[in-house]
């Protein structure tokens, strides 16, 4: 009993780490024009080494609910342009015009800033820690015990 307390009372935790830092990038994006969805999709697209599509985005996309929109809205602002695959004509690469990768640029910069500001002050291991110890651990085995569940 007093074990199932304590897994509870740290789950508890996990959530409300996971609220907060929910929170802390709504509010920043909020503050910067957009909402976290928009800014998740903007990393996404900013960071993908292979060409970034619709499918990815909607497969792993930050806001699975809200993708779809979000593109439509960077791409009815100038801000993307979605284009065939060659391989593929059903899937379509989205990919930054000038002034989406301006835009994002501008956006993500202040981000990264503010993240490495952050980064400084904790310390490049306890960051190494939290994402590898922790949050990955975490995501690697949730998703195993999902899979077993199917």
């Amino acid at each position: 009993m007093k074990e199932q307390m304590s897994r509870m009372e740290e789950l508890n935790r996990y959530y409300e780490v996971w609220r907060e830092t929910n929170y802390i990038y709504e509010d920043w994006a909020k503050q910067h024009g957009t909402s976290a969805c928009c800014l998740l999709t903007l990393i996404s697209i900013d960071e993908s080494e292979d060409p970034c599509t619709q499918k990815r985005i909607s497969n792993n996309g930050p806001c699975p609910s809200r993708d779809q929109q979000v593109l439509k809205d960077l791409e009815s602002k100038g801000y993307v342009e979605l284009v065939p695959l060659p391989e593929d004509k059903r899937n379509k690469q989205i990919r930054f015009t000038e002034a989406g990768k301006q835009y994002a640029d501008s956006i993500l910069s202040e981000l990264r800033n503010a993240e490495f500001a952050v980064i400084e002050k904790m310390g490049l291991e306890r960051i190494r820690r939290l994402n590898e110890d922790r949050a990955k651990l975490f995501i690697r085995l949730f998703r195993e015990l999902g899979d077993g569940q199917k």
